[in-house]
């Protein structure tokens, strides 16, 4: 019995996993897509972009939307435009502006988000220069007088001299054009191809740039790009700190604004260990300066995600924008910038320097560097490790196999439970990593996964096992109580109408009285009395799980154990057996008041080995049980009237209703059966029987055996003792015969007190 067990457990998960073998490989289709696309075998666009979506709204719900007043941008607005004039300014007003930032308003460091790609010819110097070449070359005093007058009209180089020494970072741009072109003149790359010893870095990489002039790249020899690189869906959400050209690496604005804060330390990709040569992906930018180094980590194109601090532009409360026109004008008080860093850009549409980002679809790019400059002053922001897709394989692993392998198991409810309690556990996760610890990872393949797993389940039990439970249903509906049709739908795969063996209990119960009652009815008044008759006992039977097979006539056929396995078919199937005595018995008391005769009813109960299953004929067919089992049932409810008694249960029934008090009655030999059987009657559950009955029965045991025994003067002085009226009175008529009949005869060592019967 020990061993026994744990086999038996195991043949039971085999049978389970055999029936739920297909439920549970679609179960894990989701974990197989979600695969696919987190390692790049089958990337799937939707995917992505449900990412980004999850991104852009996580973004949104978590910005600070509060004032950072350590960035002032310069707004080149169409106040500006209209007060100052069109753009491109002149550079003797650039001039003005970049000295009243410094000089009056003392800002730490200036970054430009313009290019000055062309010269100056706003003041008409060259023009005046080509005069002094050809007419005017001998105009008295005209060449000594524009000698004098050319170091106030040369804009550039007045403009470069207010930017030489300064802290100012000068703003270009990088280009993919198929030529290749190049304007203006680059700064020098802050990562160059020795550094790198034969490695190249994961990046963005540019074919052409257009840059400043020469005379002002010399003035202001820091600069940086300011390309934003938008994802497919046409959203910035992440500057390139880094760029290749060439073979060289150059920095951002915003990179190139916040070293010269710091007093320009070195740039030094941060290298994974071991890689020697080949394409590498940096963990970052690391900025080395007096034996302290600063890591900015970047993704795997030396990219940042750019923190959006609010909704963007003059009144989105991140950032404060002065109008250029007030700077330029000497509106502002002085010393209101000290110390701060000022970048100068343009919110005017007509500069065409508004990206779309997940905060607005018209964001300032000015204000993208200045989110990204805040981050770095912070010393901390969002990013994207670069063990993100590992994250992502994990947690799609175990989310996939958790659902694949529980929900077949579940129904309809307890499967939504499970796939909301993994969708929150899945985004509260995520939420802690990015609010703590500004860690971004994907999350839409999980969510996805969650949801078409569910999805796929709900399907599958509507489509194909909700038709299986609809087959089940009209299938056994008929024979089977409703609680259990709603027990074998959840697992519809354990049930068919294939014959097989099984221990079962059998019941056949007879109405006695009709005839009498049919002579004096009217036929249908009789067959509503019927109808009303056999509702009863029908609802005894099902609320006791038991299974109709069959009304014949006056009698009803049930068993228990079957198709439902029952472990306590006996027991069910005797409490059924004393629950339609009594309701026989009311039946009888309604008669009474009516003044109609009473009718009887006699019940025999089996155990044992039946074959259960449909059988019949191409015509007729019928969920049934036959064998000698249900022959012997039969055979003992047509005792009940021999013994005056109303139920006749066998030794094999008895021995499995352990709860119930118990009456011998007698072996017999039925026919068709040579060996005899114990027959007993049940008298009640042992906790409803008084101390009266239970002597009685004693009493009555002990006659028994005086019988037995062929003790006719034991059975003459206990024969006084025995009870009389219902229940008894038949068989002490029936022993009354039978001992008159024995005593008569000699004592015999043989005889079994057995008695035979040759018909039902």
């Amino acid at each position: 019995m020990e061993t026994s067990a744990p086999a038996g457990k195991l043949s039971g998960w085999r049978r389970a996993l055999r029936r739920r073998g297909l439920r549970l490989l679609v179960a894990c289709l989701p974990l197989l897509l979600g695969l696919l696309h987190a390692t790049g075998a089958w990337r799937l666009p939707v995917l992505e972009r449900f990412d980004q979506i999850i991104y852009d709204a996580r973004l949104r719900a978590t910005m600070p939307r509060t004032l950072d007043d350590r960035i002032v941008i310069v707004d080149l607005d169409e106040r500006s435009l209209e007060e100052i004039g069109h753009w491109p300014w002149g550079r003797d007003k650039l001039e003005r502006l970049t000295q009243e930032l410094l000089q009056r308003q003392q800002a730490a460091v200036i970054g430009f988000d313009v290019v000055f790609s062309e010269p100056d010819g706003s003041s008409g110097l060259e023009h005046l220069q080509r005069l002094a070449q050809g007419a005017l070359r001998q105009a008295p005093g005209y060449a000594q007088a524009l000698q004098q007058l050319a170091p106030e009209l040369d804009f550039d180089q007045r403009f470069a001299q207010a930017l030489q020494g300064q802290n100012v970072v000068l703003g270009y741009y990088f280009t993919s054009d198929r030529d290749g072109g190049a304007r203006g003149q680059l700064p020098a790359p802050v990562v160059t191809e020795h550094m790198l010893q034969g490695r190249r870095l994961a990046s963005t990489t540019w074919s052409g740039y257009g840059s400043n002039i020469p005379l002002l790249a010399h003035a202001a020899p820091v600069a940086g790009f300011f390309n934003a690189i938008a994802d497919e869906d046409g959203v910035v959400r992440s500057l390139p700190l880094l760029a290749q050209y060439q073979g060289q690496y150059y920095e951002s604005l915003a990179l190139a604004v916040f070293r010269t804060l710091l007093g320009l330390p070195a740039v030094r990709p941060s290298l994974p260990a071991g890689i020697q040569a080949g394409n590498t992906t940096a963990l970052g930018v690391e900025l080395q300066q007096d034996g302290r180094s600063l890591l900015l980590p970047t993704d795997d194109k030396l990219a940042v995600l750019v923190p959006y601090r609010g909704p963007g532009g003059p009144r989105g409360g991140s950032f404060a924008y002065l109008s250029a026109a007030d700077v330029l004008l000497g509106r502002l008080p002085a010393g209101s910038l000290q110390d701060k860093v000022v970048l100068v850009g343009s919110t005017a549409p007509g500069l065409q320097d508004l990206r779309a980002t997940p905060v607005g679809g018209a964001y300032p790019g000015v204000e993208a560097h200045a989110n990204l400059i805040a981050r770095f002053l912070d010393g901390q922001g969002l990013v994207q490790p670069d063990y993100a897709l590992g994250y992502d394989i994990v947690q799609i692993g175990l989310t996939g196999l958790l659902l694949g392998l529980w929900l077949p198991w579940l129904g309809a409810g307890s499967a939504l439970a499970l796939c909301a309690a993994a969708l929150g556990l899945l985004t509260g996760l995520h939420l802690w990593l990015y609010l703590a610890h500004g860690l971004v990872f994907p999350l839409a393949t999980a969510l996805t996964m969650v949801l078409l797993a569910f999805a796929l389940h709900m399907s599958w039990g509507y489509f194909v096992e909700s038709r299986t439970k609809r087959g089940l249903a009209q299938l056994f509906g008929t024979y089977v109580p409703p609680e259990l049709v709603d027990e074998m739908v959840r697992e519809p795969e354990r049930y068919s109408m294939q014959a097989a063996m099984r221990e079962l209990t059998v019941m056949f119960c007879d109405i006695r009285g009709f005839t009498t009652l049919s002579e004096r009815m009217e036929p249908v008044a009789l067959q509503a009395l019927l109808n009303t008759l056999f509702s009863r006992l029908t609802e005894v039977i099902r609320r006791q799980r038991g299974t109709i097979d069959k009304y014949m006539g006056d009698c009803v056929m049930a068993f228990w154990g079957a198709p439902v396995a029952e472990p306590q078919h006996a027991p069910l199937a005797v409490q059924a057996a004393l629950d339609m005595v009594q309701a026989v018995h009311t039946v009888n008391a309604e008669h009474a008041a009516r003044g109609l005769p009473a009718i009887g009813v006699g019940v025999g109960l089996n155990t044992g080995p039946m074959c259960v299953g449909d059988m019949g004929s191409d015509v007729r067919r019928s969920y049934t049980v036959i064998g000698d089992a249900v022959n012997l049932g039969s055979r003992l409810e047509g005792l009940c009237k021999a013994y005056g008694v109303e139920i006749v249960a066998s030794e094999s029934t008895r021995a499995q209703a352990p709860g119930f008090v118990w009456q011998e009655l007698d072996r017999v030999r039925v026919k068709g059966k040579g060996q005899a059987v114990a027959i007993y009657r049940p008298l009640g559950p042992r906790d409803a029987i008084g101390a009266a009955e239970h002597e009685a029965l004693e009493r009555w045991h002990s006659w028994l055996a005086a019988f037995r025994a062929q003790d006719w003067l034991r059975c003459d002085a206990l024969w006084l003792l025995l009870p009389t009226g219902p229940g008894w009175d038949g068989l002490r008529s029936f022993y009354a015969q039978r001992i008159q009949e024995r005593r008569v005869l000699p004592y015999d060592p043989g005889w079994d007190a057995a008695t035979q019967f040759d018909t039902k």
